[in-house]
């Protein structure tokens, strides 16, 4: 069986025989993020299959693809789709294109993702940058033998969030005139959505918006030296004394409607950083 080095090594070895430049910003395209695809100028893009060693995206709207090319003037390799622990994927897995884009010279990573809101003070299609997160997926990416290489055995998480990128994302939506709210996003497997009381639980636990995404992802961005921007679109109101039976079409809806506002808020951010 290959190691992780050496499964990382292969994909980067495919890019790099297509692509010679070094993207120095990483962007998961989740939800809110899918259209950001269009404004990049882009010299490459490799489906994930054509890559060793990358799943391939099951979930609809997610369109499996790595995009390499210039935005915002900056040199950025951007995963259009991403992967979930409930397609049954390992959490390695689901982060293996965080390993790639790495080696690849990534030293930022921005991540979006669909949330539901729990604080009582968010509302459908509001933007949250997040501070912080709660892993409750029962799993981590980094459990099994650990290679130096890539990053410590026991990586700090006292800030796996840039606090002056969510500085400077605060400032980017001032600049822009949009709302943009700040708050903890807690990570659950799926693919079921929350009852009433898992919603108390997760408000009384600080969470402010809950998903099933993006926290394996930045905890092995933490682990490989990353720093990360987290933005959650929040698609639904998940407030357990008035909570309604969840309307897919709507929240597809609320996500579609908000994905301008956070195309331009991420490219700004891109414009304003180092």
């Amino acid at each position: 069986m290959t190691s992780l080095r050496d499964q990382v090594e292969a994909a980067v070895s495919v890019i790099r025989s297509h692509w010679k430049q070094e993207p120095g910003y990483a962007i998961v395209l989740g939800t809110g993020l899918g259209t950001l695809a269009d404004r990049i100028e882009a010299d490459l893009k490799l489906s994930y299959a054509d890559l060793p060693h990358f799943p391939q995206s099951t979930v609809e709207g997610h369109a499996g693809e790595l995009i390499l090319g210039r935005l915002a003037g900056k040199q950025v390799v951007a995963l259009s789709g991403r992967f979930h622990r409930y397609e049954g994927y390992t959490l390695q897995q689901v982060t293996f294109p965080v390993r790639v884009v790495r080696a690849l010279g990534a030293h930022t990573l921005i991540v979006s993702n669909a949330a539901g809101g729990m604080n009582p003070h968010f509302r459908a299609g509001d933007l949250m940058v997040i501070t912080d997160h709660i892993n409750l997926m029962g799993d981590n990416p980094l459990i099994g033998p650990n290679d130096d290489t890539l990053g410590p055995r026991f990586p700090d998480m006292c800030e796996p969030y840039s606090r002056a990128l969510v500085e400077l994302a605060e400032s980017a939506a001032l600049e822009l005139g949009l709302p943009l709210r700040r708050g903890v996003y807690v990570a659950l497997t799926g693919p079921c959505l929350e009852t009433r009381a898992e919603y108390r639980f997760l408000r009384m636990i600080g969470a402010d918006a809950v998903g099933m995404s993006t926290v394996p992802e930045v905890i092995v961005a933490v682990h490989a030296g990353l720093r990360v921007l987290g933005f959650s679109v929040i698609t639904d109101e998940c407030f357990p004394d008035a909570l309604q039976p969840a309307d897919i079409a709507k929240i597809i809806a609320t996500a579609n409607a908000a994905e301008p506002k956070l195309a331009a808020l991420v490219t700004r951010c891109l414009e304003k950083m180092d």
